[in-house]
């Protein structure tokens, strides 16, 4: 009867195909470096030099929500003093952000 061959029939620019094909999924890289990572390895360094310039008597707010001034300090806890009598210990990691002076006095 028929027989049909099917040949694999590659365009003439076999190569311009195949960088039609890269030039978006390099577009998508570059776009998510500067929207995503970029900017969260930013935020990261921003934290991480907060977390290391904290000193005993900060004025600091957990993860939480708790509010507390830095009692003791060590490589990985911090001891917080919450009213008169309360002492907590929490991670370093733990540690939203700090409140600067010019923050506390205007509210």
């Amino acid at each position: 009867m028929f027989q049909t061959h099917y040949l694999a029939t590659t365009p003439a620019g076999g190569t311009n195909s195949l960088v039609t094909l890269i030039i978006p999924f390099a577009l998508m890289i570059v776009v998510f470096y500067f929207m995503l990572i970029r900017p969260q390895k930013k935020k990261q360094q921003q934290r991480n030099t907060m977390l290391s310039a904290l000193k005993k008597g900060d004025k600091i707010v957990t993860i939480g929500g708790l509010h507390g001034t830095i009692m003791e300090l060590t490589d990985d806890t911090v001891v917080l003093r919450v009213n008169d009598a309360t002492k907590l210990t929490f991670d370093r990691s733990a540690i939203s952000h700090s409140i600067s002076p010019e923050t506390e006095s205007k509210s």
